[in-house]
């Protein structure tokens, strides 16, 4: 559910009771799953429901880290703006930009957030 992007379905599965921040045996939360394939709208859904934007796998790798080594442009900035900490994990999300080249992403998180 949270690997294919359904979101209206990973809604009603969340408001019946499962818990946001489910794991798979790797460690994997739900909004890990989504954020590294990429699923925009179940990540907004997981973080309307209390996900933890910082919630490491086993690996020690966060969902902003996910997303970065993906290049899921989109769901890097919801997860910025949501309160991930791209230091966070090992490697960090910050780590992954500079190891892909990505210096827009470590630009976008250096820009105190607008208000």
């Amino acid at each position: 559910m949270a690997r294919a992007g359904d979101a209206e379905m990973l809604r009603a599965y969340l408001e019946a009771g499962v818990p946001v921040d489910l794991r798979n045996q790797a460690g994997d939360s739900l909004l890990m799953l989504a954020a590294y394939h990429g699923s925009a709208p179940a990540v907004n859904a997981l973080l309307e429901h209390g996900a933890d934007a910082n919630g490491a796998n086993d690996k020690g790798q966060t969902p902003l880290a996910g997303a970065v080594f993906k290049g899921h442009d989109d769901v890097v900035e919801i997860l910025v703006r949501a309160g991930a900490d791209p230091h966070a994990g090992t490697p960090s999300a910050h780590d992954a930009a500079q190891m892909f080249g990505r210096a827009d992403y470590v630009r976008f998180w250096e820009v105190p957030p607008a208000g």
